[in-house]
């Protein structure tokens, strides 16, 4: 009896200290790459399958992981808001540091969310402003919620549904909180894009990055 409830015991902790590290394991990175074709990404499931390669290439754990992106109406299908896409949280780096803890605290000060804590997927710190090139503009199409962000001319802010290479835009987020714009210290929604171009997102002042985030 007392081997049988020493063994319960060791195996009861043993899953609680599993459960712990599962809790801790890389649950967010910003990518090291874009598509290369501004902000056509192949649409949604494009780059949920880039957050995907990016993530097994670094040898991430294998889950469920998500493009932080919102996306319109289109094709008999509702619009997307990039909040509902990523799960509950708490979201991890590769380093095992907590960025966010939830939806709320993502969308809210996210005091945890800085240029040192937003890395890659291999753990580096992505440019911001003030190194050269400044790339901290993130690829979003969201509002400071979370929901769906549209244009002036009232079109969904997301270069056709992260289709298009060419005119439109995209709203853009800082990564490291700081910078020009409408919302320059906002991680999601800081401004717009001068286009959908590989070359007008870098002269906006990013790269085609985008968040992902682990939505199991």
């Amino acid at each position: 009896m007392r081997i049988l409830a020493a063994a319960s015991i060791f195996a009861l902790a043993a899953a609680g200290a599993a459960m712990a590290q599962d809790s801790e394991e890389p649950g967010f990175f910003i990518t090291s790459a874009g598509s290369g074709d501004g902000a056509n990404l192949g649409g949604l499931e494009g780059a949920d399958a880039h957050c995907a390669m990016l993530a097994e290439a670094a040898g991430l754990p294998d889950r469920d992981w998500r493009a932080y992106l919102s996306a319109g109406a289109e094709d008999g299908m509702d619009a997307v808001n990039a909040r509902d896409r990523i799960g509950e949280g708490p979201w991890y780096n590769v380093n095992g540091e907590m960025v966010a803890a939830d939806l709320d605290d993502l969308h809210g000060e996210a005091e945890m969310f800085t240029k040192a804590t937003a890395l890659n997927e291999m753990g580096g710190v992505v440019n911001g402003r003030g190194d050269d090139p400044n790339q901290h503009d993130i690829l979003t199409g969201a509002n400071l919620d979370g929901t769906l962000a549209m244009t002036e001319a009232g079109e969904p802010a997301t270069c056709q549904n992260w289709t298009a290479n060419g005119d439109g835009a995209a709203r853009v987020g800082h990564f490291d909180r700081t910078g020009g714009g409408d919302n320059p210290s906002s991680l999601n929604s800081a401004h717009n894009s001068r286009g959908c171009s590989q070359e007008a997102l870098v002269g906006t002042g990013g790269n085609g990055y985008f968040y992902c985030f682990a939505a199991d």
